[in-house]
């Protein structure tokens, strides 16, 4: 289950929600005389999607159930409850969390853990698909179900009302799920919890959010009666704070009449109490706070401006929002282009206007500082909020962020019918729960096309005028231990406002270039053979300069064009002394520009294209992906050409990458999880710098032209290039792109295959604990390395036995033995350079529990080697992979993914066609075969994680 956190969210992701609220501000002449011009009335509410069937029942539960056939034979149900950790008392601390928890521990049509098992024997994956989340202020139920098994559909409405009001919370579930939460507790401790419990009463103005975090306390969590979790339920799971919303492939008059019936009985409370809509109060002054904790591995620095929230409820509001929109891309477009300088002043920022918490809005600013340069970042970043107080912006960055508003709207509104399930969903659960507009398709589209010609560049700068102020500011710091000494107070902060504010800072100035991308036109070659692949309905081409094309036309989306390549080669080939320059090359080229355009003349003639191209080097290929819209096909080739032939790494780009690469990994030894994952590296792979994290050395060790040099090795012979294109095309609008990019790209006809660089795990396992960290707690890893016969019957009983163990894993760890919050098993294999496997148990736990869960996890892998696998647990992995299968073969990423595969290992590319012919012959004796044939005790590598020694 999932806890949401939204004051990390909002404090990392920064102007994530600057869509969500707006409200009144000046209108200038200029927008006055297009409205006059226009039948839209700003004041009018923002209307509701009429696609949806709504209605409240008489004890106030309320439905929203629309049809939606993507996907088809799908539904997506959610209950949506006004209930989270902001309800609870000192004495329930948790309790909606844990209420959250005991939803899946006991129905009265699902007692114990039938929900869960039920659910698996249907295909529904626990935690993938079937899951939930508890906030501040709701608490969400989701149910991802088919929807062609009528006898699914009745139960699955059956779970919703029982989730509603039918938990049976018996003691002995509660006392089994009290060591579940505790460990889910335990995970979630570190540097950042630690910096949180700090900094949060002065984020939220010590205001009762700030003591009422959902994970909740260990105190009350391990001590509550049953009896009060069992009246909180009461009191606040009840219809009138419920909604159900369900979009699907489903009768809706049908769905309507079944949720009236089982719906309409639902009871509140004789005297139901009040749910208290609480708030953030502004306090009408500035706070500061520096805190610092010795795993932080980086230097934060934010400036957060409150302000009263502003509702999007009508027209006007609507079109206030996008005036926010427009103002958050133009500064941030700014801020990534001073990152990208030769000398960057912080390794990253951004800012935003948007929604907070609590009935507030937030002006929020941060900045990842580099070492010991606290101060530099800082000012360069208020230097930049002060150069567009003071100049605004230019037209031409105003018309950019139009256009890219224009195009996201258009992309959107061509998809409409393609949207899946989910996006619905989460329309009208935010409406329920947060007051925000549901608009349909149709009226998002009109409204957008109405009002974007109406704003103005003077409009936004205003919206930027009201926000960045002086008052409600809140500064806060987040350090490692050791910039403890580098960091200011609140005195020398202020000071820093103001020198800055005093400062005599120039005009942004706009550069843009006029030059075409490519230097020159490439000369076109043409297709000389075609082969027809017609079991997956693709067709495979040759071109004149030998590069093959797979093409796969479909109709899963309105405009969407997938494309990949690949050619046998990679890092491989080189030598250590050349490593990092040769696996740093294609970042570098890909941050770079192309052609006659550099990062930032690049990056401005992208916008309102939907187009991306990257380019690639691993260990073993290089090769290019992206994606396309039809109307930027030209664009997507051009980009394909000069990657091949006219690559860049700029002075300023490779300085800039750099710097911020040798500032991030500056304080990564002090993270417990990086020292272990890197220890476990190093002890597996004899400390190579090809399986190790890079290192200050290796940065360093990176040469520009040495990079640009392997790049264009790589990059210099197509005829060995296989190009995978997938999507909303016909093979008569994509040939001309071929013929004129594509067969036009260099060739020497080379002939080149990846190196086996010997890089092997160790023939015998071996146990190694490593102690790092602060926190009581233990992480497990147990894997299980080896040579592997790959084949297709094979990878398949292998992923049976990662999916029965994980089954096994949960149900002993978690639900028996209330010792971990998550835990699984993962598979892997390889086919080149050699046929390889491992197979991972990872789980997290206490330090006093650790030995006896690993004994527990051996067991249940001994338990499988000895009798197979439970036959009803290979059924649910069997009917998951059918159901998942379903989905997937409507997807042009899967397609993507299958044939790009089975091109690069030279496999039969519609070999997804007999998958489900040796899905049946995965048997009990198969799968148990496979276990004993690689879980072998002598290849078990053990590693621990454990804290340091007091």
């Amino acid at each position: 289950m999932n806890l949401i956190k939204p004051i990390a969210i909002a404090f990392l992701l920064p102007g994530l929600c600057q869509l969500s609220q707006a409200a009144p501000t000046t209108m200038f002449e200029e927008s006055r005389s297009i409205l006059r011009a226009d039948t839209l009335s700003w004041d009018s509410p923002l209307p509701f999607d009429q696609e949806v069937k709504t209605g409240k029942l008489e004890n106030g539960f309320q439905y929203f159930i629309r049809k939606n056939v993507e996907p088809k034979d799908r539904v997506t149900m959610y209950l949506a409850t006004k209930v989270g950790s902001i309800l609870e008392s000192e004495q329930e601390l948790g309790l909606a969390h844990f209420m959250e928890h005991m939803n899946f521990n006991g129905l009265k049509h699902f007692p114990k853990n039938e929900l869960i098992d039920y659910l698996q024997r249907a295909g529904v994956r626990f935690g993938s698909d079937l899951n939930a989340y508890t906030g501040f202020d709701q608490t969400v139920y989701q149910l991802p179900i088919p929807s062609d098994d009528p006898e699914l559909m009745k139960n699955g409405l059956q779970v919703l009302r029982d989730w509603a009001q039918d938990a049976l919370l018996t003691d002995e579930e509660i006392d089994k799920e009290r060591g579940v939460v505790l460990e889910e507790m335990r995970g979630g401790r570190g540097a950042q919890q630690r910096m949180r419990d700090q900094y949060l009463p002065v984020m939220l103005n010590n205001s009762l959010y700030s003591s009422r975090l959902p994970i909740g306390t260990e105190e009350v969590i391990k001590n509550f009666s049953y009896d009060v979790l069992r009246d909180f339920h009461e009191k606040w799971y009840r219809p009138d704070l419920q909604a159900l919303i369900i979009v699907g492939d489903v009768d809706v008059e049908a769905m309507e009449a079944e949720v009236r019936r089982l719906f309409g009985d639902l009871k509140s409370p004789e005297n139901p109490s009040e749910r208290v809509k609480h708030k953030v109060s502004l306090l009408d002054k500035n706070q500061f706070i520096a805190v610092t904790d010795p795993e932080m591995t980086y230097t934060l620095g934010q400036i957060s401006i409150k302000h009263p929230e502003e509702k999007v409820e009508t027209v006007r509001d609507f079109r206030r929002s996008i005036l926010k929109s427009v103002y958050n891309t133009m500064l941030n477009a700014r801020l990534s282009e001073l990152s990208q300088s030769a000398n960057p002043p912080f390794i990253q920022a951004n800012v935003g206007i948007g929604g907070f918490l609590g009935g507030l809005d937030a002006y929020t600013a941060f900045f990842v500082a580099k070492p010991n340069e606290f101060e530099n970042g800082f000012k360069a970043l208020v230097r930049e909020l002060e150069r567009v107080q003071k100049f605004g912006f230019t037209e031409t960055e105003f018309g950019r962020a139009i256009v890219a508003i224009q195009k996201n709207n258009e992309t959107a509104y061509i998809e409409r019918d393609k949207k899946k399930s989910d996006s619905y969903v989460n329309r009208y659960l935010n409406f329920y729960l947060e007051d925000s507009p549901a608009l349909s398709n149709e009226d998002s589209y009109k409204l957008y096309n109405q009002l974007l010609p109406t704003l103005t560049l003077k409009e936004v700068e205003v919206i930027g005028k009201e926000f960045y102020v002086d008052t409600n500011r809140d500064v806060i710091i987040m350090a490692p231990d050791k910039e403890k000494e580098n960091l200011p107070d609140e005195q020398r902060v202020n000071r820093w406002f103001a020198e800055v504010e005093g400062e005599e800072i120039g005009a942004y100035e706009d550069k843009v270039s006029d030059l075409p991308l490519l230097a020159k036109e490439p000369q076109a070659g043409n297709v000389a053979s075609e082969k027809d692949i017609q079991a997956i309905e693709a067709k495979e081409l040759t071109l004149s300069n030998g590069v093959k094309v797979v093409l796969k036309p479909t109709t899963f989306k309105n405009d969407e064009i997938l494309i990949s390549a690949f050619s046998p080669g990679g890092t491989s080939l080189y030598e250590d002394s050349d490593y990092f320059s040769a696996t740093q090359a294609s970042s570098l080229v890909n941050s770079s520009g192309v052609g006659q355009l550099n990062t930032i003349e690049l990056r401005k003639y992208m916008t309102g294209k939907n187009v991306n191209i990257s380019p690639y080097i691993n260990e073993r290929a290089e090769g290019l992906s992206g994606y396309s819209d039809k109307e930027g096909l030209n664009t997507a080739f051009e980009l394909i050409y000069g990657y091949f032939t006219e690559p860049r790494i700029e002075d300023d780009i490779f300085q800039s990458i750099v710097t911020r690469s040798l500032s991030m990994i500056s304080n990564q030894e002090s993270d417990p999880n990086f020292v272990f994952r890197k220890t476990i590296l190093e002890s597996l792979y004899n400390g190579s710098i090809r399986r190790v994290p890079i290192s200050e050395d290796g940065i360093k060790q990176i040469d520009k032209e040495r990079a640009l040099a392997i790049y264009k090795e790589r990059f210099a012979d197509a005829s060995d290039f296989v190009f995978t294109i997938v999507g909303s095309f016909t093979e008569e609008e994509i040939k001309p792109y071929l013929e004129n990019y594509l067969a036009a790209l260099p060739v020497s006809d080379r002939e080149e295959q990846a190196k086996d660089l010997g890089l092997y795990e160790p023939e015998k396992g071996f146990e190694k604990v490593v102690r790092k960290g602060q926190e009581e707690k233990a992480n497990v890893m147990l894997t299980y390395y080896g040579d592997y016969t790959y084949g297709e019957i094979e990878n398949l009983n292998m992923n049976a036995l990662e999916r029965v163990l994980s089954i096994k894993l949960i149900e002993r760890l978690r639900e028996e033995e209330s010792g971990v919050y998550g835990t699984g098993a993962r598979s892997s294999t390889s086919k080149e350079p050699k046929n390889r496997y491992s197979f991972t148990v990872s789980f997290g736990t206490g330090v006093d529990r650790y030995e006896s869960l690993v004994a527990s996890a051996l067991d249940e892998i001994s338990k499988v080697k000895q009798n197979g696998p439970l036959a009803s647990d290979l059924e649910k992995f069997k009917i998951e992979q059918k159901r998942q299968l379903e989905l997937s073969l409507k997807e042009n990423r899967f397609w993507m993914g299958q044939i790009t595969g089975a091109y690069q290992r030279e496999e039969d590319p519609t070999y997804i066609n007999r998958y489900l012919e040796d899905l049946d012959k995965i048997s009990v004796e198969s799968v148990k075969e496979v276990a004993n044939k690689y879980l072998k005790e002598d290849q078990l590598f053990k590693f621990i994680l454990l804290p340091d020694e007091k």
